[in-house]
């Protein structure tokens, strides 16, 4: 059953300034009342879908400038493919699990560690989490109501939800049986303070630029003599290493160089000690310090040198304390000897893989020191708080032990958490890993079929990011998550579930929830052995359920499955710059993964919104207009038209001004008002049919009502040509320039006729409508109230977001007409200048405008449109190889009376609008003077009569 509709958009009465927020409130409730989103996708056919993505946000805070950036194009794209006649279900979705809402609820409940959790309970904790969920919906919902985005939001799915999680067991499922998930043990980023590891793409959102201390520690060598020869003989000898971790030297066990890189030993200022270090560094290293070269040997010459532990705590190590080469050394910093604790770095862990040498955790998963490292135990290695406490204390050990050869502060990046802000530690640990690298090529063949827009990103971050792709580590040590679906048993047997049906066979049990604290009480009986094997601890990276939000949304493939693969791979995603890294990423790795296709065909990269000062926005230090007083205050159209035409839209930075939004309110929708009202004031048209719409047919031969049909076509057939290229900012800005030409060049130049001509009143509507279907899709409220006035809708499609989108006329576009008028303009603007420059006002009439133009003389319409826009008597045009202009400015008795009386005509309209005189109100006015034979002239003009008086006053009567 339809709903009664209350609210009417057709006014009689205009007024001259809107309140374009109460407008845009008015049209919400007549889309509410018609059900127009929902019916603006029943309008179109199943079988031609138009597929959308929506990345979707996390409900724990209030939406900001990035999400309304991100909201307006996943509108404007969505209704604008609706009007070309697809069908655009647009389902919206939350964010739901990971270390955000972690972090929020061990904060409510005063939780600093994972040992607390542990503590608490981890179902507790759970539902901690899930009770913080969604503490915003209701702030987000009437945000996006009052941008006028068309989304789904009752309907939505959540990545907490049964239904999605089960999808995202299927994804995983066909990942193993693909070959493509692994288990090893290597080194990973890992947060400290949250206790997990992080993927890549999050441990490069996190890197920031510190103050470290970096140092050169001294390493005794024990058979230098018997390596290096007699020349090191009754002296100290000592390896160099540098290091910007110092904390990590207790844990080390190697020390590396370059096979072929020349190394040095050294006499320093101390006459029974020898340094060894690579010959190139020895500058940078020492300065203008006097040095005494010993011996000269390549790094593969170096190789048998053994020396003492740095530290005691692992002195006993097998096969350790010895130097090796590797390929990685470089002399680009450092002193050419890398020190090498196989725990705590990607290439120490492979080179002590390769070396043979057991690994030592001498800092645990939290960060602290074990209790070994019996000078430091328990002190947390890099503080959040006072990130180089622990490396200060580790100098000042090395200095105390005379094993400190140098120390300075260093500047350089270092990543961070991207959620809690704790410096991050390079950790050898197992993990399940996704095998990107094996379908590297596949990523990059298939990435050559996704559009990008702007287009660089597709060959520069994009292509790079997929080049650069390493396996993905997916486990996670937390709690608030998808789970790895996998059951383990003690005698090695372990399988993989795709499903709950799957799940519930083998263990007989219902299952209601897939979360950790609810499906790790689920065993099921190994069929090898007969003993309960048990689902491993590790929960999913949040971006697994974001790579497989297209088929979480839809439960696929326990449903919707024809659905999903009749439209698989979406038409259209879009998101942030930093989502080429993230999300666009994990979408490609998945689809690359299970179906061997990209996941999306187009997608539209918005930059960065910046405080006005290019500062972040902040909250703290409130340095930008909150939304919704922008859009309270210059209405949501204003902001969406200053969004859609900003360098943001091109993956830039945009520094938010509030001004820019007032302007866009004023040199748009203020104007487009004002035709608007002009047309309805003077015209008693009645509102055309859409079929006259989509088949008008000019009646009027007039040259500017044939330039201005011809210019909104032109602009028509760009706007288009610029949607279907993603481009928003060109196809806006195009309207904009559209919306401009019509007011200060057509209507300034048509006003007479058009308060009388109704062939061209029919014509100026028909532009206007057109121009609110073109600019519909970004600014929806404005188009919505012009459009329903101007055009009589059928119950069936009420809303101009149901009409089709208009069709280029080829036959009313003039490409001379439209160049001609251009040159006819920068005349009239040539002509302005003379006239200001000689103190000439516009009103006085002038007797010959004489033109040189490499143009062909235009026919006489035109040099009569020129002729009154620049007020003279005559054009005279010749054709020659330059643009020249030229006034005649000697004046006749008629011309000065004529003069007279256009101002004083300008005069009476002043004193008319000021005395709130409507058009049709007929007023007698005493002047002071009237120019002979101009009287009717005047009268005319300012429907008045007129008598002598002292001065120019309304006449009482």
């Amino acid at each position: 059953m339809s709903k009664a509709v209350k609210t009417s958009l057709k006014l009689k009465d205009l007024p001259p300034h809107p309140d374009l927020a109460k407008l845009e409130e008015t049209v919400i409730k007549f889309w509410e009342e018609t059900d127009a989103f929902q019916k603006s996708i029943d309008l179109r056919p199943e079988d031609k879908s138009y597929v959308f993505y929506d990345g979707p946000p996390f409900a724990t805070g209030l939406p900001h400038y990035g999400h309304i950036v991100a909201s307006t194009i996943k509108d404007i794209i969505p209704r604008y493919f609706t009007m070309k006649g697809r069908r655009v279900e647009r389902k919206w979705g939350w964010d739901c699990h990971g270390l955000p809402i972690e972090n929020i609820a061990e904060k409510e409940l005063g939780i600093k560690s994972k040992k607390e959790i542990e503590e608490l309970g981890v179902d507790k904790f759970n539902q901690a989490c899930e009770s913080k969920i969604l503490s915003y919906v209701n702030e987000w919902k009437k945000i996006i109501r009052r941008l006028g985005r068309w989304v789904d939001m009752e309907n939505d799915y959540k990545t907490m939800d049964l239904s999605f999680m089960e999808s995202v067991w299927w994804v995983f499922k066909e990942l193993y049986d693909r070959g493509l998930i692994y288990y090893d043990y290597r080194s990973i980023h890992v947060c400290p303070r949250c206790e997990t590891t992080l993927s890549q793409s999050e441990v490069t959102e996190g890197y920031k630029e510190i103050t470290d201390i970096s140092v050169i520690a001294k390493f005794k060598l024990t058979n230098a003599q018997e390596v290096l020869g007699k020349v090191v003989k009754d002296k100290n000898i000592y390896a160099l290493a540098w290091t910007t971790t110092p904390w990590t030297l207790p844990g080390n066990v190697l020390l590396a160089v370059h096979p072929e890189m020349t190394y040095v030993l050294f006499a320093s200022q101390e006459p029974d000690n020898l340094y060894l270090m690579a010959k190139s560094r020895l500058k940078d290293t020492l300065g203008d310090d006097p040095v005494t070269i010993v011996a000269e040997f390549k790094g593969k010459d170096l190789v048998s040198l053994k020396y003492e532990p740095l530290f005691p705590y692992f002195a006993k190590t097998e096969n350790a304390f010895r130097v090796v080469t590797a390929d990685f050394v470089s002399d680009d910093d450092g002193v050419g000897i890398v020190h090498i604790a196989p725990a705590f770095g990607e290439d120490d862990f492979n080179l002590g893989k390769r070396e043979g040498v057991p690994l030592i955790h001498h800092v645990n998963l939290e960060g602290k020191f074990v209790d070994e490292v019996t000078d430091f135990a328990s002190m947390k290695v890099k503080p959040k708080e006072d990130p180089t406490r622990t490396d200060v204390k580790i100098v000042k050990w090395l200095a105390h032990h005379n094993k400190l050869f140098a120390k300075k502060k260093l500047k350089h990046k270092y990543p961070h958490c991207w959620r809690c802000d704790t410096p991050l530690l390079n950790y050898a640990t197992g993990s399940y890993f996704v095998k990107v690298t094996a379908i590297k090529n596949k990523l990059l063949k298939l990435a050559e079929n996704i559009y990008w827009m702007p287009p660089h990103i597709k060959k520069g971050r994009w292509l790079n990011w997929l080049k650069g792709a390493k396996d993905w580590s997916i486990s996670r040590q937390r709690y608030w998550a998808s789970v790895i679906p996998i059951w383990k048993c003690d005698c090695g047997w372990e399988k993989v579930y795709g499903s709950v049906a799957e799940l519930e066979k083998d263990s007989g049990q219902k299952v209601t929830d897939l979360h950790k604290h609810m499906v790790d009480k689920i065993t099921v009986t190994c069929p090898k052995c007969g003993k309960p094997a048990h689902r491993i601890p590790d929960v999913l990276d949040t971006w697994f359920d974001s790579g497989s939000m297209p088929y979480g949304q839809m439960h696929y493939p326990f449903e919707n499955k024809e659905k999903f693969e009749a439209n698989f791979p979406a038409e259209f995603i879009a998101e942030g710059i930093d989502q080429t890294r993230a999300w666009f990423y994990y979408l490609h790795v998945i689809a690359t993964g299970i179906k061997n296709t990209n996941a999306f065909k187009n997608v539209i990269v918005n930059g960065i919104v910046l405080a006005e000062d290019g500062q972040k926005m902040s909250k703290r230090l409130k340095n930008y207009p909150d939304p919704s007083y922008i859009m309270d205050q210059y209405g949501s159209d204003s902001l969406r038209l200053y969004l859609a035409s900003s360098p943001v839209m091109k993956a830039e930075d945009l520094r938010f001004s509030e001004k820019e939004v007032a302007q866009i309110r004023r040199k748009v929708f203020l104007i487009l008002w004002n035709m608007f009202s002009f047309l309805k004031l003077y015209a008693n048209l009645k509102p055309m049919t859409l079929s006259e719409l989509e088949n008008f047919k000019p009646s009027s031969s007039h040259v500017m009502d044939r330039w201005a049909l011809s210019l909104t076509h032109s602009t028509l057939d760009q706007v288009t040509k610029y949607l279907d290229a993603y481009d928003l900012v060109r196809s806006s800005r195009a309207i904009m320039n559209l919306i401009n030409e019509l007011s200060t060049w057509y209507l300034r130049r048509s006003r007479d006729r058009l308060r009388e001509d109704k062939t061209s009143q029919k014509t100026f509507a028909y532009i206007l409508a057109l121009t609110s279907q073109m600019l519909a899709p970004f600014a929806p409220f404005m188009t919505e109230f012009i459009f329903q006035n101007l055009v009589d809708l059928p119950k069936d499609k009420p809303s101009v977001h149901h009409t089709d989108w208009p069709k280029v006329n080829q036959k009313f576009m003039d490409a001379d007409l439209e160049q001609t008028m251009v040159e006819i303009r920068k005349v009239a603007e040539k002509a302005h200048a003379l006239r200001k420059e000689n103190q000439v006002k516009l009103r006085q009439p002038l007797a010959k405008l004489t033109v040189t133009s490499t143009l062909a003389k235009p026919n006489d319409n035109l040099l009569d449109v020129l002729a009154d826009e620049v007020n003279v008597k005559l054009v005279v045009w010749q054709t020659k190889d330059k643009l020249k202009v030229e006034l005649d400015f000697d004046l006749t008795d008629e011309l000065k009376a004529e003069g007279e009386a256009r101002e004083l005509v300008r005069e009476i309209q002043k004193l008319r609008k000021q005395l709130g005189l409507k058009p049709e109100d007929l007023a007698t006015f005493e002047v002071p003077q009237i120019p002979t034979g101009w009287q009717d002239y005047i009268e005319s003009k300012t429907r008045s009569k007129l008598t002598l008086g002292s001065t120019l006053r309304l006449k009482k009567s």
